[in-house]
């Protein structure tokens, strides 16, 4: 891998709300449109899917097992690395509804080594989750979200910048720029955000986190090179969403600016955060998909069943 200096993003000046439209930010929502949209059409839909029993398959060495568990929440196992992403697995974010369940319950999860979580968005870092996890041994998270995670059951803490690195014992992974942004709450703009390159046994797995479309997946697929590709392909409607988020038009722009082999699509189908329905983003990316040749080549994986590569 070519090594790249630590960075972090320019952050804008602060400046307070004015509005309620001031709190989303892509400005765009009044009140009235949020509680139609994100919370009373959740309410009225009835909560689907199920909790698996787990069927974690035997690897190989070399051999890499994806589950995902909904939402942008990955299980990533090799012969000897269990590895969480993002995990979530809230039937509630306040007052809006997780409208497809977990596809795993907590308590069945392997034992976990390695946490990596993208940036402080409710919906990706879920203390009430992290705090139920069986002590998971180190979390790796962008600059200036430690703070979040200190109570939490962690052996261990580490802050990355872009393009930094962890190696711990035969693993590694590398924290990679994206378009979105990394304030909790308002206007704590000095937390990061990105996504994760992990790199162990010959595989690279990445991990995009939230972002929009930009032309940083060239960058990283020329220096990372990674294989495998968890893409987010929902929440970008209205259109200013597309601002911070991909629609599986550009999941697809950025898969080949990757140049991964496989596209596995997330962040879709669990809440309900924007306008478009439930399930229009993995059928608009299968007919891109198949638009473009390359349907062998992307896997839309059942939340709670392990996938091998």
């Amino acid at each position: 891998m070519t090594k790249h200096a630590p960075c972090r993003p320019v952050q804008p000046r602060r400046r307070l709300p004015r509005s309620f439209k001031d709190f989303t930010p892509a400005k765009h929502f009044n009140p009235r449109t949020f509680f139609r949209e994100m919370i009373w059409k959740a309410l009225l839909t009835r909560r689907t899917g199920q909790h698996r029993l787990p069927a974690f398959p035997k690897l190989n060495y070399g051999q890499v097992a994806i589950t995902w568990i909904g939402h942008a929440s990955f299980l990533v196992q090799f012969t000897d690395l269990n590895v969480l992403i993002d995990p979530n697995f809230a039937n509630w974010l306040f007052l809006l509804k997780r409208i497809k369940r977990a596809g795993l319950k907590i308590g069945d999860l392997p034992p976990i080594d390695l946490v990596l979580l993208t940036h402080a968005h409710f919906d990706h870092f879920h203390k009430p989750t992290l705090r139920r996890l069986p002590h998971p041994k180190i979390g790796v998270m962008p600059w200036g979200v430690g703070d979040l995670a200190y109570n939490l059951g962690f052996g261990r803490v580490v802050e990355l910048e872009w393009w930094e690195s962890l190696s711990h014992r035969n693993w590694k992974v590398t924290l990679t720029p994206c378009k979105h942004w990394g304030a909790r709450i308002l206007r704590d703009l000095h937390r990061g955000y990105g996504g994760f390159v992990l790199e162990h046994q010959g595989r690279r797995i990445y991990h995009a986190g939230d972002s929009a479309y930009f032309d940083g997946f060239k960058e990283i697929g020329k220096v990372c090179e990674p294989e495998i590709a968890l893409l987010p392909i929902g929440a970008y409607q209205p259109e200013s969403f597309r601002h911070m988020h991909m629609g599986p038009e550009e999941a697809i722009k950025a898969f080949k600016d990757l140049r991964a082999q496989w596209l596995v699509p997330m962040h879709f189908g669990t809440f309900k955060l924007s306008f478009e329905d439930m399930d229009e983003p993995p059928r608009r990316l299968r007919l891109v998909a198949r638009e473009q040749s390359l349907t062998h080549r992307v896997k839309i994986l059942e939340e709670g069943v392990p996938q091998v590569f």
